[in-house]
């Protein structure tokens, strides 16, 4: 995944987990406890490396990092 391939609503993501904002349940991604609208963007950050894959506080990569300062 490059930064020209996300979506608003990716990077919109990416920020909130960098914000603190977000934790990984399960197979889903809560945002401000609230299940994500996109019920796809947590896995596909998650399968693009971008955010981590353990349960509890949803965290950036390296690579998720790096992407959101290109983005």
């Amino acid at each position: 995944m490059t930064a020209s391939s996300l979506t608003h609503r990716d990077r919109a993501v990416l920020r909130a987990v960098a914000d603190g904002r977000c934790e990984i349940s399960g197979s889903s991604l809560l945002v401000d406890g609230l299940c994500c609208a996109d019920q796809f963007a947590g896995l596909r950050l998650r399968s693009a490396g971008l955010i981590s894959t353990r349960p509890g506080p949803a965290a950036l990569t390296s690579a998720g990092y790096e992407i959101l300062a290109a983005a």
